[in-house]
């Protein structure tokens, strides 16, 4: 059998999941091992001694462990909504840089109690006021770029629902209505819910092959991506994933 790629990911983490749905979408089949962020397996940090996710490990022993870089190389391969086409390195460098500096701060400050300055509250204004641009871009348009969406969207849209979901109310009380909407289009389309629907069935074989109750089936592929294949259980048992939780 030809060795598949494997990821190593964890199902909350904003960058594995942008990580995965670009993997998902270009049709890429991989084995995916969830991790436990407090036990991370060894074959991991030996692939990637920093220790994050998500990791991407090619059969030849080429590590990719940047999650911008993954979607780019899986895209490059093929790319069937032709996402690279909306690759917007500066609105992608706001939200991973300020917006994600602000967004740590206000979901969890207990971490950040030693920083002098603004609080919580503040660090939320500031998500606020990048968001109400995003608004007034998606005012004429259904996608950050255009009518379709792109690796762009694809690359904010888990640190938008991060931060929405911290205080859903709040956010929902907010005038930016067209990134509510925004938001809310990106977690009702197939793709996401497919995707985490899949991931689900993969912790459900997971825990009974570990377990010893019984023998599952391997998952069959959907749209090319194979989600927790029978041999993630069987070989060494690394990376087992730390339950129900859902993304956060």
């Amino acid at each position: 059998m030809t060795a598949l790629p494997v990821l190593y990911s964890f199902r909350r983490c904003p960058y594995a999941m942008r990580a995965r749905m670009a993997l998902w979408i270009s049709g890429t089949v991989c084995e995916l091992r969830e991790v436990k962020l407090s036990a991370k397996p060894p074959e991991m940090l030996a692939a990637s001694p920093k220790g994050t996710v998500p990791v991407l490990v090619l059969p030849d022993g080429e590590v990719i462990d940047e999650s911008l870089a993954i979607m780019r190389w899986a895209l490059a391969r093929h790319d069937p909504e032709h996402w690279l086409a909306g690759d917007d390195h500066a609105l992608i460098d706001l939200i991973d840089g300020p917006f994600k500096h602000h967004l740590d701060r206000y979901k969890y400050p207990d971490r950040y109690q030693h920083e002098p300055g603004i609080d919580r509250i503040d660090h939320r204004g500031e998500c606020l006021a990048i968001l109400s641009d995003l608004n007034f871009r998606l005012s004429d348009r259904a996608q950050l770029l255009g009518e379709r969406r792109s690796l762009t969207d694809i690359a904010l849209l888990p640190f938008v629902r991060q931060f929405a979901s911290t205080d859903r109310l709040w956010f929902d009380a907010q005038p930016i209505p067209y990134v509510q909407d925004w938001l809310e289009d990106h977690l009702a389309s197939p793709l996401f819910r497919q995707l985490w629907a899949s991931s689900r069935r993969g912790r459900r074989a997971m825990r009974r092959c570990s377990s010893g109750l019984r023998r599952p089936s391997p998952l069959p592929p959907s749209a090319g991506w194979l989600s927790q294949p029978l041999r993630t259980c069987l070989r060494e048992r690394v990376g087992r994933g730390d339950g129900s939780a859902a993304p956060a």
